[in-house]
């Protein structure tokens, strides 16, 4: 959007930018904060993001851990249920990195009976309006 006789700005995403989203059930180590830490950085460093902050936050015994990874390239987030054997998990990212290299560290880290990933190109079809 233009404001006043500013010229129109081309689309923040005009390359794309990839967002996954990964399920795991029948997971384990889903309480532990040092494990979702671990796992976050690992899985950062596999996607060759840049980390600016993480923060874990673990919810009273029994339940679970939730974890965001703020990232130059946008970021990481994981939400842990073990009262239900579940984690989600999302990873959205732009330029050079590479998202689908850190799905296998979240799946070594909580050992699931099963997962289900998907990934979604974003910004690719924004076009300039007028």
């Amino acid at each position: 959007m233009a404001i006043d006789n500013e010229k129109e700005a081309p689309p923040a995403l005009s390359t794309g930018a990839t967002h996954m989203l990964i399920e795991l059930w029948g997971a384990k180590n889903l309480d532990d904060p040092a494990i979702a830490e671990d796992a976050i950085r690992k899985a950062i460093r596999a996607a060759s993001a840049t980390l600016l902050h993480l923060h874990v936050h673990k919810f009273c015994p029994g339940h679970g851990v939730s974890a965001i990874a703020l990232l130059a390239e946008s970021h990481i987030t994981l939400h842990t249920w073990p009262e239900r054997s579940y984690a989600a998990a999302d990873i959205f990212v732009c330029g050079d990195s590479d998202p689908a290299s850190a799905v296998p560290v979240l799946v070594e880290a909580f050992q699931p009976e099963k997962s289900d990933v998907r990934s979604f190109r974003r910004g690719v079809s924004i076009k300039p309006t007028r």
